[in-house]
């Protein structure tokens, strides 16, 4: 739940008072918008007195249930992540299924969209927040639109991009459109002494004023410090490498280590970055192509070695 001194504070003044029907979010990854479209759906819902910017009280009914990641009134549609035989999604997609259970054949989502909005609100409004309003397919977009046009019982539909020009027009052409942007170092280094983190200036350099990065900061630091130690073993010696290499395929998360790595060569000379960024690229699409991660990763430590100078 925000407060006062949250970073987006001032960007919850312009949410609360806003009586539309849907909100687009843009901005880089991670920089905060899912934790800004939470706030939004604390705001339409507290029950409390707000706070300096319009937050949410925080302590009401309604944001304890928010808290505790079981609002009755909030739908988190994001894009599927797995395909139907249970190996991760190539590619990113919302489907229309997401939106129309008849169409959700292999029960992909718990939760339609359509039969979430047939049903009263139980505090104020019915919020959905749709995670990567990017990854919307056509069919899926076209069958949202009569429900943000007249959604019934006032509902609230919160979309989340990173890239404005990768929306479908007819979602943007009906959406209000404000911008989530990185925030002060300072700002974060608040953030994480007030959670009871140490703000510790390699984490808030790799942030860079993103806040969704500060949500579960220990993987953050964990890969940061995979990413040192591989750098390190590249020079030592062939062994130490392919050694580095393989400790790090079974820690290995797509979600953090490819950008903890770039961060860790960002003093690296211009030629020596490209040549590691385009050895993490091909590691990262043997591991979507399902090739053997021992032998991806073995190949990949002896492409490092070699654009580092050490083959």
């Amino acid at each position: 739940m925000t407060t006062a001194a949250d970073p987006h504070g001032p960007l919850l003044e312009q949410t609360g008072a806003f009586r539309g029907n849907a909100l687009l979010l843009t901005g880089p990854a991670r920089v905060g918008k899912l934790d800004v479209a939470r706030a939004v759906a604390a705001q339409h819902n507290c029950q409390g007195a707000r706070g300096m910017y319009g937050e949410a009280c925080g302590t009401c009914p309604s944001c304890r249930a928010l808290a505790a990641g079981a609002h009755p009134d909030l739908l988190l549609v994001e894009p599927r992540a797995t395909t139907s035989t249970g190996k991760a999604a190539r590619r990113k997609l919302i489907p229309i299924g997401a939106v129309l259970s008849g169409r959700d054949k292999a029960r992909e989502y718990e939760t339609h969209v359509f039969e979430f909005l047939e049903v009263r609100p139980t505090f104020n409004r019915r919020v959905v927040i749709v995670q990567g309003a990017e990854y919307l397919g056509p069919e899926a977009a076209n069958a949202l639109l009569k429900l943000v046009e007249e959604p019934p019982h006032g509902a609230l539909f919160v979309f989340l991009a990173e890239d404005l020009r990768a929306v479908l027009p007819t979602i943007v052409s009906r959406s209000a459109r404000l911008t989530v942007t990185p925030v002060s170092d300072p700002a974060l280094e608040r953030a994480l002494l007030r959670a009871g983190q140490d703000p510790d200036a390699e984490l808030v350099a790799f942030a860079a004023g993103r806040t969704g990065v500060l949500t579960d900061p220990d993987p953050v630091r964990g890969a940061l410090q995979d990413a040192r130690e591989l750098t390190n073993a590249l020079g030592e010696s062939l062994l130490g490498a392919l050694e580095a290499a393989e400790a790090l395929e079974k820690r290995f998360d797509p979600a953090w280590h490819p950008e903890t790595l770039r961060f860790t060569w960002r003093d690296q000379p211009p030629h020596v970055r490209a040549r590691a960024d385009t050895a993490l690229t091909a590691l990262q699409e043997a591991l979507e192509a399902y090739a053997s991660p021992s032998l991806s990763f073995q190949v990949f430590a002896l492409a490092l070695r070699d654009a580092f100078g050490h083959a």
